[in-house]
């Protein structure tokens, strides 16, 4: 028990959010609020037959994090399939660099972004080559 199920993306503009994460990673959402008594649209990240979960996102209902502050809380990574491509996306639709990409020798391509609101988050594109 303990595994991972479900996450939140706590965000300060819905529909701002829901672009954001609908173009760069495709990202479908359903509109939960009756159910969760707030705004909150559940986000279904891929096919139910592979590898991964699904979240929501919410509305944020504190502060948005300050640039530079200590991570708190968890950061989601993505995996993708072209890493210079959803970078190139992620920055057109308003993210940020927050690290930017490196490799873990023999394995993948990692960086970490922040998103439209303040989120930081990485993607990872698996490569055998990355050096």
């Amino acid at each position: 028990m303990g595994r991972l199920v479900h996450f939140e993306i706590h965000v300060d503009d819905m529909e701002r959010a829901k672009t954001f994460y609908g173009e760069v990673f495709g990202w479908t959402f359903e509109d939960w609020s009756e159910y969760a008594g707030m705004p909150y649209y559940g986000a279904t990240t891929g096919d139910a037959k592979e590898m991964g979960i699904n979240g929501a996102l919410v509305q944020r209902r504190g502060a948005r994090p300050e640039p530079g502050q200590a991570m708190n809380g968890y950061s989601c990574t993505m995996g993708i399939g072209d890493y210079d491509a959803t970078e190139a996306k992620i920055l057109k639709l308003g993210g940020t660099t927050a690290l930017p990409k490196y490799a873990l020798p023999g394995m993948a391509w990692q960086g970490y972004y922040i998103d439209t609101e303040g989120n930081i988050f990485g993607i990872h594109q698996p490569d055998e080559n990355a050096k």
